[in-house]
């Protein structure tokens, strides 16, 4: 098997894993098995399974991050001060599109997601990247300029809400979809739900305290 096939082969197999047993309960040998390499591989291509498990997450998220991006500069070309519904389907809505409800690739990012979001693992929530942080940065202080009353922590608390809604609905619909329903038109009705609910909870008063 060529190098790239090899490190290719070990992302698979560790995104699969990770997705289903989570960091801790993924070991080395289980994920070079499962990707037909030898126990080695993985420090030869990552250096560890903490860094194959950053790889694995940047590879899932990147392409979110892209299209959240792409979302907010076009939203911002157009005014400083969007409406919250839209940036919420600006953030929101890659989420949907990336995370397929009709097929088990975007059932497993899903999974994957809620792994990084709730995994007590360091190595599974601590692989946070600068595209990362420069989406969350860029829309906190988007959200912020809409919403002036609302802490940053709560904010970012709501924010981190609307990751684990789209995340849990994928999951969902995937593993038990809706009676009569085809997996397109669930995903896209999903899609319009999800925006009005977290429309709403953004737009919620802050929370006295």
């Amino acid at each position: 098997m060529a190098t790239s096939d090899t490190r290719t082969q070990l992302l698979n197999a560790a995104e699969h894993l990770f997705a289903e047993h989570g960091y801790r309960g993924t070991s080395v040998r289980a994920i070079t098995r499962l990707a037909g390499a030898n126990l080695a591989a993985v420090g030869y291509h990552f250096g560890s399974k903490a860094e194959l498990m950053a790889a694995v997450a940047r590879r899932v998220i990147e392409p979110i991050n892209t299209a959240q991006c792409a979302g907010l500069d076009e939203l911002l070309a157009r005014t400083p001060c969007p409406l919250v519904s839209e940036l919420v389907e600006a953030f929101a809505g890659p989420l949907f599109d990336e995370m397929s409800a009709g097929d088990e690739a975007g059932a497993r990012t899903s999974r994957l997601i809620v792994r990084i979001l709730s995994d007590p693992a360091e190595e599974a929530r601590g692989w946070t990247g600068p595209a990362e942080e420069t989406v969350r940065e860029r829309y906190l202080a988007a959200f912020a300029r809409v919403l002036p009353g609302l802490p940053p922590e709560e904010l970012w608390f709501r924010m981190r809400g609307i990751l684990a809604v789209a995340a849990v609905d994928r999951l969902e619909v995937h593993q038990q979809p809706s009676p009569g329903c085809t997996s397109p038109v669930a995903g896209e009705a999903a899609r319009r739900w999800a925006i009005t609910f977290l429309t709403a909870a953004m737009s919620a008063p802050p929370t006295r305290t």
